[in-house]
């Protein structure tokens, strides 16, 4: 399973480099994310499709923060799930208030593509971020 996590690596890589067209390039056609009910933005959901994804959660976070997650531990199942826990750090861009935020991220690859991801997230420390200080 080293190709999963390769493939799911290169996902932190683009994102820390906010390379939305890397992000493209990772994801497969029929891409699918359960993400963080409570995260702003209106990011928190289901999304389909990496185009409505990469609007709807991705660019809609990364007008409001600057941001990105940072993996710390990896796992894969048998089945070939790669689990990934780490935290995302930023700044909300309105506030200028610094935040970290533990998450969790399964990941499922097929055809050497991301296809689905769920997220965990502390949706408090992104909100408090955003409120005035």
């Amino acid at each position: 399973m080293p190709e999963e996590r390769d493939v799911v690596a290169g996902f932190y890589g683009a994102t820390q480099a906010a390379d939305a067209a890397a992000i493209l390039a990772l994801l497969h056609p029929e891409f699918e994310a359960h993400t963080a009910p409570g995260l702003p933005c209106g990011a928190g959901g289901t999304f389909h499709g990496p185009h409505e994804t990469l609007a709807r959660v991705w660019g809609a976070v990364f007008i409001e923060y600057d941001t990105a997650p940072y993996a710390e531990t990896w796992h894969e199942t048998a089945d070939g799930l790669v689990v990934v826990t780490g935290h995302y750090r930023g700044t909300a861009r309105a506030t200028g208030r610094a935040y970290e935020a533990e998450f969790v991220h399964l990941w499922r690859v097929t055809d050497g593509k991301i296809s689905w991801l769920h997220q965990y997230t502390d949706t408090a420390r992104w909100q408090d971020a955003l409120a005035a200080a």
